[in-house]
């Protein structure tokens, strides 16, 4: 019985690659540091796993797995192909647009969207009827080299040719699916490649296998795996993040020598794809949940795994459910946590460690691992009596809130004319989505206010002197409607779990997002309540500084569920209404301290949908009344936004269109405005503010371009309910690429208005 890793956080326990990214993209430091700082967590990452049978190689990147796979594969964006610089050169312009910050062969960056149902952005892979591939095999051999010295058993990880091929985008309307047989002789070649650099098994995930998938695609699969079968190392077939459901079948009949599944969420399909898959196959079963901290039941888990381990003996391979990208490092550096809800946790070493523990007492029976045994049930009965668990007086209270209370008093035809006579906006008015950059000043000031070093008066007052700076550059810059630039916020998440009860934070709970982008999920364990107003105090600040409206910045009830590390003891349901529940306290304590405008981003609405289209119907449901709930009791001329950014929502525009914000911002740039092309067969009734430039490049865009962008958006949305915006929060910026971002916004909207005045 075989114990392994489907792949492991790259990011290091202290975020270490982010600084080396950071410094070698502000050309602090050269790429040999880059490189350094790259192949010392890989080494560490390395000993981490020794225990396991396998460790996986190749799930380490400098920026994205997907985007690794592209370059491994030959399939490089024209655009830069033949300038100057090397191949890393090439690797981030395709990211993010430039290399570093003197680079002055900026390109368009490549389109980023969620991975499946998580909160990891991957850069979409682009094809055309002309794409060809060529192998390009030296980061997963150099890994392999790497695990060699270190002396464990590698087992390198890829992307599979129609995931592959799924997850990308035709750049010119052909068929991605015609590629498949230009595709798989270079996968061929990779895995022999990989065979003679020492690798005995290779695993390719095909996690499409958990979609709907049209039979095309099932013929792919079958064409794909029957023309590697003949390679020389045994291949296992990866799958996770759901259930198989229809595609059972036809995983159970590809020329693997292995299959992983996910038997967190798809357990009950494990009998029946153990009787499907030939007598020879090896079955790996992925039991600690991947995707979430909690700790696992293991007498529980070993009830149902030993008759599972008497049936298959060697045949069985234990594992994650997922790769643990999405968990953070290690809970050992949360000594500051509550010792109590840290006792039922366990992250991404703690999680390794359970796996071991289930290997050991498979093999040598539990006697083997009593202790550890006896610590699991200690902890898992302590969260199952806990009395912080449950609150009746907030469940009383949104049990009391009906359906009713997610309406709005008029329907937008009327309210909007209210809307329109308070704000007096311009035609294309201005806004940004909610943050400005957090400068090192903003960090060392929160850090030193943690530690002790600065008053919370002197705290407070930092935050205002912040405050007025971004209020006096907005107002300067010319924008319609301002913001106060968050810059007490740490996160849209975090900050706002740190006052509601039921929370729990890591100090060093990091998770990649993309690139360098890590956030620090706050860890939902109970019933959910708002003792105190969250962020009036700064709003009606920021709008005692200026004439113009202040926008209200709130994250919303979908999003903090899907962004937090969420309770797994309730449906999500049930709690995705405490918290809307919290937002409207405060959306209604807003709106009485006199703003006008309240903006409740939704940025994960999309990412939380099921998998499959026939479960989504009643996820819509309940976030899109969740959502309703939040924002919806205020009265008429209280101007409702929301923000989504980096989701494909085209095929939920209904749901969309039924959550009722007054305006909704959203991602475009990078698509070039495709997201817009449901509104040619559907007519949206509200506000929209198509996102004009991409913030997670540091590209600063010309007038002309945004200009263009929104004559794109101008053919679809009559003119009068377009706002324009950038397509993200702009924390992550510095303060010149900002500025001069912002300027020619401003320029863009001027002439439109002069173009659309008539």
């Amino acid at each position: 019985m075989i114990i392994h890793n489907l792949g492991f956080p790259r990011i290091g326990a202290s975020r270490e690659l982010k600084f080396a990214l950071e410094s070698y993209w502000a050309e602090r430091t050269g790429e040999d540091a880059l490189q350094s700082v790259a192949a010392g967590l890989r080494q560490r990452n390395l000993q981490w796993q020794q225990k396991l049978d396998y460790v996986p190689v190749g799930d380490f990147s400098l920026y994205d797995q997907v985007l690794d796979m592209s370059f491994t594969l030959g399939n490089v964006p024209e655009r830069v192909k033949n300038l100057p610089g090397g191949d890393t050169e090439a690797y981030f312009r395709v990211a993010r647009g430039r290399a570093s910050a003197g680079d002055t062969h900026t390109v368009h960056a490549g389109e980023m969207t969620k991975w499946f149902d998580t909160n990891y952005h991957y850069i979409v892979p682009e094809f055309t009827a002309q794409s060809r591939f060529r192998l390009d095999a030296d980061r997963l051999t150099g890994q392999l080299k790497e695990a060699a010295r270190s002396g464990v058993q590698a087992k390198p990880v890829i992307i599979g040719p129609v995931t592959y091929l799924w997850l990308g985008k035709s750049k010119d309307g052909s068929d991605r699916l015609a590629l498949l047989e230009k595709l798989l002789p270079v996968y061929r070649e990779l895995l022999e490649t990989l065979a003679q650099n020492g690798a005995g098994w290779v695993q390719v995930d095909e996690p499409v296998l958990v979609t709907e998938l049209e039979k095309p695609w099932l013929d792919a699969l079958a064409d794909a795996y029957r023309y590697l079968a003949g390679t020389p190392v045994s291949i296992l077939l990866a799958t996770y993040f759901g259930t198989l459901q229809g595609n059972l079948e036809t995983l159970a009949a590809l020329p693997v020598a292995g299959v992983h599944v996910d038997a967190v969420r798809g357990r009950d399909e494990v009998e029946r794809l153990v009787a499907a898959l030939p007598g020879e196959t090896v079955v790996s079963l992925g039991v600690i949940d991947g995707r979430n901290v909690w700790k696992t039941d293991l007498a529980a888990l070993l009830d149902w795994l030993e008759p599972v381990a008497g049936q298959l003996k060697d045949r069985l391979w234990l594992a994650p459910s997922c790769s643990l990208l999405h968990v953070p490092v290690d809970l050992a550096a949360e000594d500051a946590m509550d010792s109590e809800v840290r006792s039922w946790l366990a992250f991404a070493l703690q999680k390794l460690e359970e796996l071991h523990t289930l290997g050991t007492a498979l093999r040598s029976g539990r006697n083997a691992v009593a202790e550890e045994l006896a610590r699991n049930a200690r902890s898992i009965a302590s969260r199952r009596g806990s009395e912080r668990v449950r609150n009746e007086a907030v469940r009383a209270r949104v049990a009391s809130l009906s359906g009713q209370a997610g309406d709005r008093s008029q329907p937008y035809e009327q309210r909007s004319l209210v809307q329109r006579r308070m704000l007096q906006l311009p035609l294309f008015p201005t806004t940004t989505i909610g943050s400005f950059p957090q400068t090192a000043e903003i960090r060392a000031v929160r850090q030193q206010y943690r530690k002790g070093e600065l008053s919370l008066q002197e705290y407070e007052e930092a935050m205002r002197a912040n405050i007025r700076h971004v209020v006096a550059r907005q107002e300067e810059l010319g924008l319609d409607v301002l913001v106060h630039g968050e810059a007490e916020r740490n996160d849209m998440v975090e900050y706002f779990g740190e006052q509601l009860s039921g929370y729990v934070f890591s100090r060093s709970g990091w998770v990649q997002s993309y690139g360098s982008r890590c956030v620090k999920p706050p860890i939902l364990y109970g019933d959910i309540e708002r003792p105190a107003p969250m962020t009036v105090k700064w709003i009606t600040y920021a709008a005692s500084l200026t004439g113009k409206p202040v926008k209200g910045m709130l994250t919303g009830p979908v999003t903090m569920l899907n962004w937090s590390f969420v309770r797994d003891d309730q449906p999500r349901e049930d709690t995705c209404r405490q918290l809307a529940a919290a937002i409207r306290d405060e959306v209604l304590d807003l709106e009485k301290a006199g703003v006008g405008i309240i903006q409740i981003d939704e940025a994960a609405l999309r990412e939380g949908m099921p998998l499959r289209r026939p479960e989504w119907a009643e996820y819509l449901r309940w976030a899109v009344e969740s959502f309703r709930l939040a924002a919806n009791g205020v009265e008429a001329r209280t101007q409702v936004h929301t923000h989504m950014c980096y989701s494909q929502f085209n095929d939920i525009i209904e749901s969309i269109a039924a959550m009722d914000a007054d305006v909704i911002t959203i991602e475009t740039s990078r698509s070039d405005m495709g997201l817009l092309d449901v509104f040619e067969h559907f007519s949206y009734p509200n506000e929209i503010g198509p996102g004009v430039y991409d913030i997670h490049s540091p590209n600063v865009p010309d007038v002309e371009s945004m200009v263009e962008l929104l004559c794109k958006a101008a053919r679809r949305i009559p003119p009068q309910r377009l706002w324009v915006n950038p397509d993200c929060g702009l924390k992550t910026r510095t303060w010149p690429e900002t500025v001069a971002a912002l300027e020619n916004m401003v320029e863009a909207a001027r002439r439109l208005r002069t173009m659309f005045a008539a």
